[in-house]
């Protein structure tokens, strides 16, 4: 799974080096000159982070930001980047329209890289772990099931075949949940053994 990144800022030369720092993540980086255009791509995607130059024609960083917010992506991580400097007003200003940081330009690739990355681990894991909580009725279902199987067996009151496909079940949902948690490369949770 990749996650997208939005790239918002109104000059074409920042968004090219925008993208030549954030490429070699390999993830889905999505383009916007404006803030209008900015705001509705945020409300037709879901980013895991967006990257926001404060200064532009018409709308600025600033409202941008609080239009995404209040239209469809509260949660989203915004990282503002401004050529203006880290003046204490502006820097105010991002951070109450909801910024997770404010970066003065020029700023450090490798630090803005691994700021953004931080953000995407985070957007994939959660994702991830949206999969498997979504997978967790089903395997209590069928352990649930299991529960009185063996009294049932005991008592002649369940046949083999009825166990047989109990199993089964829960095996299925197992093998989806390890899959998940595999591909989700959760490291210490993905080991699952005992069942």
């Amino acid at each position: 799974m990749k996650a997208k990144i939005l790239l918002v800022d109104d000059r074409p030369e920042n968004l090219y080096s925008l993208e030549a720092i954030l490429e070699p993540m390999g993830q889905e980086l999505v383009f916007a000159r404006s803030g209008e255009a900015a705001v509705e791509a945020a409300s037709t995607h879901e980013f895991a982070v967006i990257l926001l130059d404060v200064v532009m024609p018409g709308m600025d960083g600033f409202e941008t930001a609080t239009q995404i917010k209040r239209h469809g992506s509260p949660d989203v991580p915004i990282l503002f980047l401004s050529a203006a400097g880290p003046e204490p007003e502006l820097v105010f200003r991002g951070y109450a329209a909801g910024a997770v940081d404010y970066i003065s330009k020029p700023f450090d690739p490798w630090v803005l890289r691994a700021k953004v990355t931080v953000f995407v681990d985070l957007y994939l894991k959660d994702r991830a772990m949206s999969g498997v909580a979504a997978l967790l009725p089903e395997i209590e279902d069928a352990a649930a099931g299991l529960a009185g199987m063996p009294a049932a067996l005991t008592a002649g009151m369940l046949t083999p075949d009825a166990l047989k496909d109990g199993l089964a079940r829960l095996d299925e949902a197992i093998t989806a949940l390890r899959s998940r948690l595999s591909s989700a490369a959760l490291t210490g949770i993905s080991d699952i053994s005992g069942c």
